[in-house]
This record gives structure tokens, C-alpha cells and sequence, in this order.
């Protein structure tokens, strides 16, 4: 539990890479000793909880302080969902237990393999919540996230987690020469060849450099849709958009907390000649809404305004118990009751939605957490040119919540060479370069404009092209070989 703890400041805002590899060196020697199955899933279940106990605690503050869900239920929501992620750890700690593999076939084939494969579950069961995953620990600067460009964010957690049992193995056998260099050299060569593949250049610079401007407009999330702030919040998004000389203008998501239809329409004219003075185009957050077959359906979109023809983007991954709910015949009387989040029967946009051609660039817009998908981001790559992500982070209040999701999207930029433009409610506003590295941003909490130069990128890593079929299938055969070498064994 204390490993999975000190794990988390591995990640953002502390950044201190070299602890996940440490700690998972501990879980590995743990598991290696374990006397049985259950005792390797509890081990695993204990890492977990306090992995997420410590990383993802924030989601009380939505319930609680934003949700309006009574303190008890809040916390117990929270605990059981800690609890839900920390079974992958547990489910891994079995597995790796199941099969009588030695000691060198459990460290640095078999525990690398699952650690993989639970991270990239996490992707998808439930509809996915992949935050914490072990590679994001290793960005920006560790050697390692020089694989993200071809393997993806969970390459990078299987190469830590292959290090990570070599260094355990080390350990196991530290009296056997042979086996102590061998590991060491393993070791050598993960960090070396990562930190070499950090210097290629994946792709090449599109057009001339983009003045950018990124809005961040600091409304508090239980003032949001309160109609006494509403006037003050469009007139802080106006006057920012005036002031503006950028090309580009990225408000955050639902900056405007209205219905397409129910926003004047001078307003939006006023943002579009705002826009127009600068040759350029204003991304804008609303609620786009349209009503089929007598159902009104609204959307989380993100709309242009300016020289380009109006464009739209609609957010497709929506967020299960705040944008829609999952199961709703059975626990939708939980929101009746006990939950208080305005707008949380959203509609999915559709799923083949093209990069937006705007301010001389055809940008990839994402919505909120959609950037912490990349299998999802790189449907509209290679064409575009630069990622845009606008969020509102405000739910989980003074937290590393933002921080985290910021080295996410750093880990986007990595994986499909593009630089990547943040704009947030309350931060963290960011401006990332096609490496991953943060060029700028605004202090949390405060209104502001974030400007900058953005160069537009061309080309295609290989993780844009095949995205993370690769190390699922590597992580999966080796998991079968090694398998299959364990009953040999014991036949």
C-alpha cells in the first residue's frame, strides 16, 4: 500500500520519474515471494489501492463539494471506485501467481506483460479511466518516454515495468554474476536506446509558425451555471477575445454555459469580427443542440467562428456519471436523490469527425478527459497539424487533478508529434511543443490570456499509424510463450 502511495509522485505536479520504477521494482519482489495466489492478489490489491487512494482521491471533491452528495456516500463512492481500479493490480498479482514460471520468466516477462495489458484495459472496461496508467510517470523527461512515439504511453509502461523486474531480478540472483551483468546491461539498454529515440524527428513543421491565445476565464464550477454570473461570464470571454491579436483564440469547454441556440446571436457575431480583425478564427465551448425524431439532443461541442466557414466539433468519450449515466434504469434515481450536476444526459457526437480547417491549420479538437485516449486522438492523424484540448477541471478543485491531466495530454504530444494547445476554466492552461515539453502557462485560478507561437506539424509516428496494437499484441505473445514454456515445465 505505502509503495503504491509513494508511486503517485512519480506523476505530475511532482514529477520525480525514477520512483514508479522503484516502486514497482518492490511490488515485483513482493510478488516474486508471495506464498499463494490470494496472497499475490491481495499484494497486488494493497499497491493498487494505494496508488489511487493517493492519485485519484479528487473525484470526492466532484461529488461532495460540486456533486452535492452527502460526505459519507461521497467518500464511500470514492473508496469502492479506488478500490474497482486497485482489482486490476490484483487481478495481475493472481495471474502472474497462476503458472509455475521461474523466476526469470516472472520478472521480466510475465509481471511486465500484465502490468501492460492492465493499464491498457483500463482503457476500455467501463468505458475506460486509464488515469495513473505507469507510463505517463515517465513524461517528459525520462529516457523512456522516447518509445512513446512508436509504441504509445503503455509501451513506455511495459519497458518501465521490463526494467523494473530486471533490476528485481538483480536482486534475486545477486550472488550469480552472470545473471547481475546480464540485468545490468538490460537495464543499459532500455535507457540508452530510449534515450536515443528521443532525438529522432518524427515529423516536420507544417506552414508558418501560429499566434495563439488561450482563454482561461477562472469560473468557479458552482457558479458555472448560475444565470446571475452568466452576464459577467460572457463578458470576460469578450473582452479577452477583443483584446486578443492571435490567429487562433481557444476558449475551454462549455467557456459559454448555454445552449447554441439560446446564445444572442450579436454575441456570437461580436466573437467572429473579434476574430476576423486577426485574419484568424475563435474555437469556442458550448452546448450544441439539435432535436430528431421530437427528442431534443444536446451535445459538449466546441464551434468556429471567424474567417473559415463555422465548424463544429462534438465530444464523442463522454464521462460516465457526468455526462451520461451508465445503467440508468437502475441507478439513475441516485442522481434523483443524492447528486446535484446539471446537463448529465449528453449525446455522443459522431465518431469519423474531421480535424476543424481553421487559422491556416486543420486542428484535432478533443473535449476533457477525450485527450487521455490516444487510440482515440489519432483518428484525426495525420491529417491535422496541432491538437487543441478544451476542458474544465474546476470539479475537482484544489487538487493535482489538473496537473495530472495536463502530462497526459504531454503524453499526446509525444505520441503523434504535434504540439498540443490547452485551454481551461481554471487551469492548467498550457501551450506544448511537439516533444512534450511545456513551453507556457497561466497560474491556476486566475483569468487570463495564455499567448504564444505554435509551429504545425506533418508526418505520422508509427504509434499514429498503428496505435497500440503493437504492444498489446508483443505484451500478449509473450504472455502466451511464457505460458506455454510454465506447463512444459511442470509436464
Amino acid at each position: 500500500f505505502l509503495f503504491g502511495e509513494v508511486c503517485v509522485v512519480s506523476f505530475a505536479p511532482l514529477n520525480y520519474h525514477a520512483v514508479s520504477f522503484f516502486a514497482l521494482t518492490a511490488l515485483f519482489c513482493l510478488w516474486l515471494h508471495s506464498p499463494s495466489r490470494k496472497h499475490a492478489a491481495w499484494l497486488g490489491f494493497a499497491f493498487g489501492l494505494g496508488l489511487f487512494g493517493a492519485g485519484v482521491s479528487w473525484i470526492y471533491v466532484a461529488l461532495n463539494v460540486y456533486g452535492g452528495m452527502p460526505m459519507p456516500l461521497a467518500a464511500l463512492c470514492t473508496f469502492l471506485y479506488c478500490a474497482l481500479l486497485a482489482a486490476f493490480y490484483a487481478l495481475a498479482g493472481w495471474l502472474q501467481a497462476r503458472w509455475h514460471f521461474s523466476a526469470t520468466l516472472r520478472l521480466l516477462i510475465v509481471m511486465p506483460a500484465l502490468i501492460a495489458l492492465i493499464d491498457w484495459s483500463r482503457t476500455w472496461v467501463l468505458t475506460g479511466f486509464p488515469w495513473l496508467a505507469l507510463g505517463y510517470s515517465q513524461v517528459p523527461s525520462s529516457p523512456l518516454s522516447g518509445f512513446a512515439p512508436v509504441l504509445g504511453v503503455f509501451g513506455v509502461s511495459w519497458l518501465l515495468a521490463v526494467a523494473a523486474g530486471a533490476l528485481a531480478l538483480m536482486l534475486h540472483y545477486r550472488r550469480q554474476y552472470r545473471v547481475v551483468m546480464f540485468c545490468f546491461g538490460l537495464l543499459v539498454a532500455i535507457f540508452f536506446v530510449g534515450g536515443l529515440t528521443k532525438k529522432i524527428e518524427w515529423s516536420q513543421a507544417q506552414g508558418e509558425p501560429l499566434k495563439v491565445s488561450l482563454l482561461q476565464g477562472n469560473v468557479p464550477q458552482e457558479m458555472k451555471f448560475n444565470e446571475q454570473r452568466l452576464r459577467t461570464t460572457l463578458k470576460t470571454y469578450l473582452d479577452l477575445t477583443e483584446k486578443s491579436s492571435a490567429r487562433l483564440i481557444v476558449m475551454p469547454e462549455t467557456a459559454i454555459p448555454l445552449m447554441q441556440d439560446q446564445i444572442p446571436p450579436d454575441y456570437l457575431e461580436l466573437l467572429g469580427k473579434a476574430a476576423k480583425k486577426n485574419n484568424g478564427d475563435v474555437l469556442v465551448g458550448l452546448f450544441g443542440n439539435k432535436r430528431e425524431n421530437g427528442k431534443l439532443e444536446y451535445f459538449s461541442s466546441v464551434m468556429s467562428f471567424g474567417t473559415a466557414p463555422t465548424q463544429s466539433y462534438s465530444k464523442v468519450h463522454l464521462v460516465p456519471f457526468g455526462e451520461f449515466i451508465p445503467f440508468k434504469p437502475l441507478i439513475g434515481w441516485v442522481y434523483d436523490k443524492w447528486l446535484h450536476i446539471p446537463l448529465v444526459d449528453t449525446s455522443r457526437g459522431a465518431i469519423d469527425q474531421k480535424p476543424l480547417n481553421v487559422a491556416g491549420q486543420k486542428v484535432a479538437v478533443n473535449i476533457c478527459y477525450e485527450d487521455v485516449f490516444g487510440e482515440e486522438i489519432i483518428r484525426q492523424l495525420p491529417e491535422a497539424t496541432m491538437l487543441v484540448n478544451v476542458t474544465n477541471d474546476a470539479w475537482y478543485g484544489q487538487s493535482w487533478a489538473s496537473q495530472q491531466h495536463n502530462q497526459m495530454s504531454q503524453m499526446r504530444a509525444i505520441e503523434t508529434a504535434r504540439p498540443v494547445v490547452r485551454a481551461t476554466n481554471t487551469g492548467f492552461t498550457s501551450i506544448i511543443d511537439a516533444r512534450g515539453n511545456i513551453i507556457s502557462s497561466l497560474p491556476q485560478f486566475s483569468v487570463g490570456s495564455l499567448d504564444g507561437e505554435v509551429q504545425g506539424m506533418s508526418g505520422a509516428t508509427p504509434y499514429v499509424r498503428f496505435g497500440n496494437y503493437p504492444v498489446i499484441f508483443i505484451c500478449a505473445s509473450l504472455l502466451l510463450a511464457a505460458i506455454y514454456l510454465g506447463k512444459r515445465k511442470v509436464a
